[in-house]
């Protein structure tokens, strides 16, 4: 049986990564959405070009995307990074965040959903968060609350369409180097960012097999649920000093 699945922000970065994973199984045909249409021609699978900062867009792609064939997975990875400091924040640039961020992967998984439960089948939306959402940086208050407010969508959504047999989870990455030319990052961040138990920072290719194996059946007892991808960054504050210097385990033997 072959598997629909409906990827946003597919033209690069994690999206891109996302829809090439699934691509790439004989059992999967992708549509990729983005609002970049030169590169959203280079993408797997069928192209849609859409800007997901309308709010009647999501709807409109869900039901293109149905008519070619009902989608099983809807992963939303479209999303905006900008630097914006809390004291330069006002309405249009916080409402551009979110409208993209947070209000898109909303209104993809209602249309999603409301397209399913009328044909009576269930399904898997996947959205695509940020260890942000627990941890803001300097100059990135908008983007944290954004995925701050998804994770909490993620939840509501999977409390009502579990019901229905459709699950809703989210993948949270930690720092993956992507190239982004509207939103590019500094070698110094990226340097910061990259200490983690693991040792490296993530690949796209890391988050685009959570998110396969968070929309498959190995996975399908699981909902509402925040997986996060991201070398253990989670776990603790590994850049951090010692408070104290090891001590010294040869000589607590002896008693001394």
């Amino acid at each position: 049986m072959t598997t629909h699945v409906l990827v946003t922000g597919a033209a690069s970065g994690i999206g891109r990564a996302v829809a090439a994973d699934f691509a790439a199984r004989a059992d999967c045909v992708v549509t990729s959405v983005d609002i970049d249409r030169e590169r959203l021609a280079a993408a797997p699978g069928v192209p849609v070009p859409a800007d997901l900062t309308d709010p009647g867009t999501p709807q409109r792609i869900l039901e293109q995307a149905w008519r070619r064939a009902p989608v099983d997975v809807l992963v939303n990875a479209a999303g905006i990074y900008p630097s914006l400091d809390m004291l330069d924040v006002d309405a249009e640039r916080w409402d551009r965040v979110f409208a993209l961020n947070a209000r898109a992967p909303v209104l993809a998984t209602t249309a999603f959903g409301g397209l399913a439960i009328a044909e009576g089948r269930g399904g898997a939306v996947v959205n695509i968060s940020s260890g942000a959402a627990l941890r803001p940086r300097p100059g990135g208050g908008p983007y944290a609350a954004s995925k701050a407010a998804l994770e909490m969508a993620t939840r509501a959504a999977a409390l009502e369409l579990g019901p229905h047999g459709i699950r809703v989870n989210a993948v949270s990455p930690g720092f993956v180097a992507v190239d982004s030319e509207c939103n590019p990052v500094a070698d110094e961040y990226a340097a910061a960012v990259s200490v983690n138990p693991l040792g490296r920072p993530g690949e796209p290719a890391d988050v685009a097999r959570a998110v396969r194996w968070l929309a498959g059946p190995e996975s399908s007892w699981i909902t509402g649920e925040i997986v996060r991808v991201d070398g253990g960054s989670n776990a603790g504050a590994a850049h951090l000093p010692r408070l104290w210097p090891p001590r010294d385990h040869e000589q607590e033997g002896r008693g001394e």
